[in-house]
């Protein structure tokens, strides 16, 4: 079965649903990194349409965590990012077209994916609050909660919390509107907000800037800048990578579209996602992957055919070619308190997976998952989740 695309109020709705992913690690990238905005954003609208094309249902573009999130912290170079997306790229591409990939989707038991998902879902929740209260990683960076907003406080309490508040409720009561969709009025909302509240000084010097990223804007990586990124950013984020953004993500497509995702394969997911970050070396941009967070995000707020991509990669696409680098100043009208609103739903439809288990063993070997996760990292819980359920199925505990 083929899904027909469409493209109405859900869609576009659904379309919106993973900024709150994407836009803060973008953003502390082109801040902190010094990559470009059209760099970045171009490589992310092409993989959007890309992957509706292909795919026929909603598929997920997002930054890969381990290596942004590390970069932004610890302020790391554009080069060694760059180096990063192509070992990447190369390691990909040699598991999905050597068939690895497939035999380790076989061969990984269901409480370990529904573990991923979960821990997924519930570090998703977390960075949503904190971007509400203002204590995620980039406003720590910028050492305040709402940079672009003139008002940062209501009088004891900071901004983005009421922000939040207000964002989080009218989220529920339209949750399952179909005429007004929740996640469209939730986007519209933030940036009314954020013009009142005075981002609107961010299109002071707005205006047309037609043009295109040049190609390895910055340079091509040197040896140690590759030395560097395989150790410090790539062996950290490969099994995050599998678990996540290859078995979570094909898992959670077919619990959603059934056979219309009979394209969204272990293989196929590894393959466009080392095209994808070919195509983000040669702009400058940053690691991308496929992810379950951003597909469960995309579905909670209406999403149901490839139309969702196509809207959202041509928007940006077009946003590219039009305004250039000034990207970038549309996406600050959004207050940091709406990404984390769209973070913290997203976050509860993918965690919510875990309710089809019914074995306390099974329960057991997810939950151990999300606090090894919670402790260290998503790649450290994957592996103990693995370890765990060989042990388990070893010695027929039932804990």
């Amino acid at each position: 079965m083929r899904l027909p695309m469409k493209f109405n109020r859900l869609e576009m709705a659904g379309a919106m649903g993973d900024l709150g992913t994407l836009l803060p690690l973008a953003i502390g990238m082109i801040l902190v990194n010094g990559l470009t905005p059209a760099g970045i954003f171009l490589p992310v609208g092409l993989f959007y349409i890309f992957s509706g094309l292909y795919y026929r249902v909603p598929t997920a573009v997002q930054p890969m965590k381990v290596i942004s999130a590390y970069a932004v912290a610890a302020a790391l170079s554009a080069q060694q990012i760059m180096a990063a997306s192509l070992v990447m790229a190369v390691i990909l591409f040699i598991v999905g077209t050597s068939g690895a990939i497939t035999w380790i989707s076989k061969h990984t038991p269901k409480p370990v994916v529904r573990g991923v998902q979960l821990s997924t879902g519930v570090v998703l929740m977390i960075q949503g609050v904190k971007c509400m209260v203002g204590t995620s990683t980039l406003q720590q960076l910028g050492a305040i909660a709402e940079p672009y907003l003139t008002w940062q406080r209501l009088g004891p309490v900071p901004i983005g919390i009421p922000i939040g508040i207000a964002g989080v409720l009218l989220t529920l009561f339209l949750l399952d509107n179909r005429k007004l969709p929740a996640g469209l009025v939730i986007i519209f909302f933030g940036v009314a907000l954020g013009i009142c509240l005075g981002a609107y000084r961010s299109l002071a010097s707005f205006g047309l800037q037609v043009g295109l990223p040049e190609f390895i804007p910055l340079g091509f990586p040197a040896s140690i800048d590759f030395t560097f990124a395989i150790f410090a950013l790539v062996l950290p984020q490969i099994p995050m990578t599998i678990g996540n953004a290859v078995l979570a993500n094909a898992d959670l497509s077919q619990q959603y579209f059934g056979d219309a995702s009979r394209k969204v394969t272990a293989r196929s997911l590894c393959i466009s996602m080392a095209l994808a970050n070919v195509v983000g070396f040669v702009f400058g941009g940053m690691p991308m992957c496929h992810g379950a967070g951003g597909l469960a995000a995309h579905y909670r707020f209406g999403a149901r055919t490839a139309g969702s991509n196509m809207i959202i990669g041509f928007f940006i696409v077009a946003a590219v070619i039009l305004v250039g680098d000034q990207l970038l100043n549309l996406f600050h009208l959004i207050p940091y308190a709406v990404l984390g609103v769209l973070l913290f739903f997203a976050g509860g439809q993918l965690a919510l997976t875990i309710t089809d288990m019914q074995k306390r063993s099974e329960m057991f070997i997810s939950m151990s998952m999300l606090g090894i996760a919670l402790a260290t990292n998503l790649a450290v819980g994957f592996l103990t989740g693995l370890f765990l359920a060989f042990a388990l199925g070893r010695r027929k505990i039932n804990p």
